[in-house]
């Protein structure tokens, strides 16, 4: 047998082996020169923590609270389209992964199962939809009350794709989405031979702030806004009634050349000052990662790519391992800061900025 991974990166070797061509460049793959891909990561390697020792670490716990939920660690999984293409069960195995682990699942709109699946296949775990307006505004509401019966507890509207970005390893390869993909059957009668950047087509380019609200109002579900990098939007975010924001670049996939989320997290807690809780997403690939963010003022913080990785290894229990082992790397990086929850990590923590 060969030996077991030992983090994110060894995960991501085996899928790249595991996965076809296509698949691996969809899922890892980002816009343009992927100048904001990589620098996601690497803005994670220019900050520096500040332990403080002689602390009392005898007991140290990674659980927290998100949106009045009590999670087990300041890490949800994102959302991510078309999880099918790395494993037969796609997201049903990884919204069971989320559950075992204590987080927050996170459902796309554009993924492979629908909102039913995963409260039937999950049906203790904490789950969020993550929502795309689509040109049938019917559509779109659709899919809101389905979530809302089958118990998802929050919107992640997501905000920065009114057209696909340039993703040239999927032109270069030629991938398809499944064909089981609920919300673009529903839109266009059919998923057969679509490319990704023709799903994406069937989505709204006038959404507004004013959506906000409406969806909120609609669904009786608290709606984060997802997509911020800026002050200004951060500021228009709280006035439009956002129960929260995630700061994303959409893992480097839309805008080539935009800050890391890393580095623009600082400006948007700066905007917010505590009206919301802010998230983010982006390059988070180690423990030290998510302790980085929350000392730079997020509440917690989403990845996607890592549990992609461990379902393509190994389903449901590649997703859970991948958990694991961010949450125990987590847990011993806070011991070694000093602190015994998420809730002491600080600015005064984090260097570099």
């Amino acid at each position: 047998m060969p030996p077991e991974p030992l983090n994110v990166w060894e995960y991501e070797r085996l899928a790249e082996e595991k996965l076809d061509p296509g698949a691996y460049g969809y899922f890892a793959g980002g816009a343009g020169d992927e100048v904001t891909l990589d620098d996601n990561v690497a803005a994670f390697r220019r900050l520096k923590l500040r332990p403080r020792v002689l602390v009392d670490v005898s007991a140290v716990t990674t659980e927290t609270e998100v949106l009045g939920h009590r999670v087990s660690m300041p890490l949800l999984v994102a959302p991510m389209a078309y999880q099918r293409l790395a494993h037969p069960e796609g997201e049903l195995a990884t919204a069971r992964a989320a559950a075992r682990a204590g987080t927050v699942f996170c459902l796309s709109t554009i993924a492979t199962a629908a909102a039913t699946e995963i409260a039937e296949a999950a049906p203790e775990g904490q789950r969020w939809l993550q929502l795309y307006v689509f040109r049938d505004r019917g559509v779109t509401n659709e899919l809101l009350a389905e979530a809302v019966d089958a118990g998802f507890s929050a919107v992640l509207l997501t905000v920065d794709l009114p057209r696909s970005g340039r993703r040239e390893r999927d032109l270069r390869t030629g991938v398809q989405i499944p064909h089981h993909v609920p919300s673009v059957v529903r839109a266009l009668g059919s998923a057969e031979g679509l490319r990704p950047e023709d799903a994406v087509g069937v989505l709204a380019q006038d959404v507004s702030w004013r959506d906000v609200q409406a969806i909120a109002e609609s669904s009786g579900l608290p709606v984060l806004v997802k997509g911020i990098l800026t002050h200004e939007d951060a500021l228009l975010a709280c006035e439009s009634g956002a129960a929260g924001v995630v700061v994303s670049n959409h893992g480097g996939r839309q805008l080539d050349g935009v800050e890391a989320s890393i580095e623009a997290l600082p400006e948007v807690v700066q905007a917010v000052a505590g009206r919301v809780p802010v998230l983010m997403d982006g390059g988070i690939r180690r423990g030290t990662d998510v302790l980085k963010a929350l000392a730079l003022g997020a509440q917690a913080v989403l990845a996607g790519r890592p549990f992609v990785w461990g379902l393509a290894v190994d389903g449901e229990n590649g997703v859970v391992r991948v958990l694991e082992l961010l949450r125990a790397e987590l847990e011993l990086a806070l011991a070694l800061l000093g602190c015994t929850s998420p809730a002491e990590v600080t600015p005064a923590h984090v260097s570099g900025r």
